[in-house]
C-alpha cells in the first residue's frame, strides 16, 4: 500500500512539473517579447517577393503597448499605419489578434481576427490557428495558421492558408532598434 501512495504521489508531481515546464515555454517567450517593450524596429518582406501590398515598403513594429497580460504591436506598412498585432497572455495560452483601422481611427469591418494557440508552444515559437470568430469574418481565412517566432536576432511574423498557395512571412532584426514611430491611426499620443 506503501508503495503505491509513493507511486502515485510520484506521478502527480511528474505530472505537475511536466504542466509548469510546458507552462514555462510560454512563459519565456512571452517575457522575450516583453523584454523589447517600448522598442522599435524595421525588417523586410521574406515571402511573397512580390507581395503588392507590402513588397518594397518600409515595415516597421513597435512593441508600443505592454501589460501584464496584453502586448500590442503596432506594424507599420510604409505610410500605412492601420494595423496592430495583440498578444495576450491568458493562464498561460497567448493568443493573436489583428486590430485594423482607418486613418481616422476608427474599425475596419474586418477586424479582430486571428487564434489562439492550442497549448503553450515552445519559448522561441507560437502557433495560432484560426479561430471561430475569424472563420465567421473571413470564411476563406478558416484554414489560417499564423506563428511567430522569436529569437535574440529576430521576431518572424508568418501566415499560411492550409489548402491554398497562400503563405506570409516578414522578418523583423530585433539586432537593430530604431527610433520610434508615431502613433498608428486610432491611438492618441
Amino acid at each position: 500500500m506503501q508503495c503505491k501512495r509513493v507511486l502515485f504521489l510520484f506521478i502527480v508531481c511528474f505530472s505537475l512539473y511536466g504542466m509548469a515546464q510546458e507552462n514555462d515555454t510560454s512563459n519565456a517567450f512571452w517575457n522575450t517579447l516583453q523584454s523589447h517593450c517600448g522598442m522599435a524596429y524595421q525588417g523586410m518582406l521574406e515571402i511573397p517577393e512580390e507581395d503588392e501590398a507590402f513588397g518594397g515598403k518600409k515595415l516597421v513594429m513597435h512593441l508600443r503597448s505592454c501589460s501584464e497580460n496584453e502586448i500590442k504591436i503596432p506594424f507599420y506598412v510604409g505610410d500605412d499605419k492601420s494595423r496592430t498585432w495583440i498578444l495576450t497572455l491568458n493562464e498561460g495560452i497567448i493568443s493573436l489578434k489583428h486590430d485594423h483601422r482607418h486613418k481616422d481611427g476608427t474599425m475596419d469591418a474586418v477586424n479582430l481576427y486571428g487564434g489562439t494557440a492550442s497549448n503553450q508552444g515552445k519559448a522561441t515559437i507560437q502557433f495560432f490557428p484560426a479561430d471561430p470568430h475569424t472563420q465567421a469574418l473571413i470564411p476563406a481565412a478558416a484554414t489560417n495558421v499564423w506563428w511567430i517566432t522569436l529569437d535574440e536576432t529576430t521576431f518572424t511574423y508568418n501566415l499560411r492558408r492550409l489548402g491554398t498557395d497562400r503563405v506570409f512571412k516578414v522578418v523583423m532584426d530585433l539586432t537593430t532598434p530604431i527610433e520610434t514611430p508615431e502613433a498608428p491611426w486610432g491611438w492618441e499620443e
